[in-house]
């Protein structure tokens, strides 16, 4: 493909969509602030790429093909002239997205799309002062983007069909899928549902009903194991819409209803223990070492879980 595609942010997200955009074949150009930053981001997809090598759906052929597509700038105006198709994966701050967005007006062509990876803004304040609001959409990734197979699209008022129809053709020939909403609405689809979830188990983590390691398992093996082929709603239909009546009328009520997060997240907080990303949250990790082992395992099976359900659809 000749078409050129640019990422604007090389971060956690960004360097797995530019990632998935030069796999696609699309000639990525991926723009951040610093050379250094540019250059880690490369080296992680050079490493996303050699476990697709070791899990089989890529050679090293193909490695050395992707890698090429990809250019690297921290000229804003070099990176996005002649780009038809921009994802922004900058920090979650509204005024450097703003900023952003507004030197985009100055040297992005008429008809090129600006997709914001965004999960917390609206595109009403998104597009908020700009003068080309109807080519702004949001594209959510999740996070290994490389790995999710969902983006949530998400249009605004004046969004044309042109522009969506555009961006549902582009992230499908990433091998992801689009789901449109018809509606913006704080938080999407995934992370409404998700939120839900971690409410519930923060609850029973809080009032001791199970250790987290418990409470995990009882998602991976029961529900997370289900909604990996058929979601909660087809879930409802397989075992009857009148037994599952009777379930969310019996649990509603006791369900829980917190609109805080628990004091024992809050201290965690506090005290600097955030998860894997500094070796203690919720769980306690030896080191580095054992966290990157895994991070390694998890992408591992994200992997084979995709070849399995990629075989499954025909593909």
């Amino acid at each position: 493909m000749a078409e050129k595609i640019t990422v604007l942010g090389a971060g956690t997200m960004g360097h797995g969509i530019t990632q998935l955009y030069a796999q696609a074949g699309y000639d990525v150009y991926m723009y951040d602030i610093k050379d250094e930053i540019l250059e880690k981001a490369v080296t992680r997809i050079s490493n996303n790429l050699d476990m697709l090598i070791q899990e089989n759906p890529m050679t090293e052929p193909e490695k050395e093909k992707t890698l090429k597509r990809i250019s690297t700038s921290t000229d804003l105006k070099e990176a996005v002239g002649g780009a038809r198709f921009v994802t922004e994966a900058v920090s979650e701050n509204l005024t450097i997205k703003f900023d952003l967005f507004k030197q985009l007006e100055e040297v992005a062509e008429d008809d090129t799309i600006i997709a914001s990876n965004t999960s917390t803004f609206s595109i009403h304040q998104l597009s908020k002062g700009l003068q080309r609001t109807d080519r702004l959409i949001i594209t959510h990734f999740f996070n290994p983007a490389h790995l999710v197979p969902l983006v949530e699209v998400v249009k605004g008022p004046e969004t044309s069909q042109n522009m969506i129809d555009r961006t549902v053709e582009v992230l499908q020939n990433i091998g992801k899928k689009p789901v449109v909403l018809k509606k913006d609405i704080p938080g999407l689809i995934a992370n409404r549902l998700q939120a839900a979830l971690v409410r519930e188990a923060y609850y029973l983590l809080d009032n001791d009903i199970a250790d987290a390691e418990d409470i995990d398992l009882a998602v991976t093996a029961g529900p997370g194991f289900r909604w990996a082929f058929i979601g909660p709603l087809e879930t409802a239909d397989f075992g009857g819409l009148d037994i599952w009546k009777s379930v969310v009328e019996n649990l509603a009520p006791v369900l829980s209803k917190e609109e805080k997060i628990p004091q024992f997240v809050e201290q965690k907080v506090q005290s600097g223990n955030l998860g894997t990303k500094t070796g203690k949250g919720l769980f306690t990790y030896s080191g580095m070492e054992e966290i990157q082992r895994r991070i390694t395992e998890r992408d591992e099976n994200f992997i084979r879980l995709s070849h399995i359900k990629n075989k499954n659809n025909g593909k």
